[in-house]
């Protein structure tokens, strides 16, 4: 690294592979990573979202994580958030139920209501 300029290069470059939080138009998907969600599997959960998206070059959906999404017993949780739709609370999410709501929901637009916060008891 010689100078201010390609420095300012790498970090752009940095930028553009990371990608994961942005304020732009599309869909997304926020995984409750606090430490109630990553001892309940929350990471297995997130890895299989960013690779379901990944693999289906799903360039208008961004990944991200929050904190405590405020029902602990109901971890791994996560939120779709569509343009012009209501916020949809998935509980009790395993990387299996992440790539049908990628499959089902994200791509196809229809929400699977069993995994819901709705159908929780």
């Amino acid at each position: 690294m010689k100078s201010i300029a390609e420095l300012a290069k790498i970090r752009e470059e940095a930028l553009k592979k990371v990608d994961i939080r942005h304020d732009r138009e599309g869909t997304r998907i926020v995984v409750g990573m606090a430490t109630c969600g990553i001892s309940a599997g929350a990471r297995p959960v997130l890895m299989q979202l960013v690779e379901e998206v990944k693999t289906r070059n799903l360039q208008e959906v961004i990944v991200s994580q929050t904190g405590c999404i405020g029902v602990c017993r109901l971890e791994p949780i996560i939120e779709v958030y569509r343009p012009g739709e209501e916020k949809v609370t998935y509980v009790e999410m395993t990387p299996e139920k992440a790539k049908r709501i990628v499959a089902e929901h994200i791509v196809n637009g229809k929400v699977i209501d069993e995994y819901t916060i709705g159908a929780a008891k």
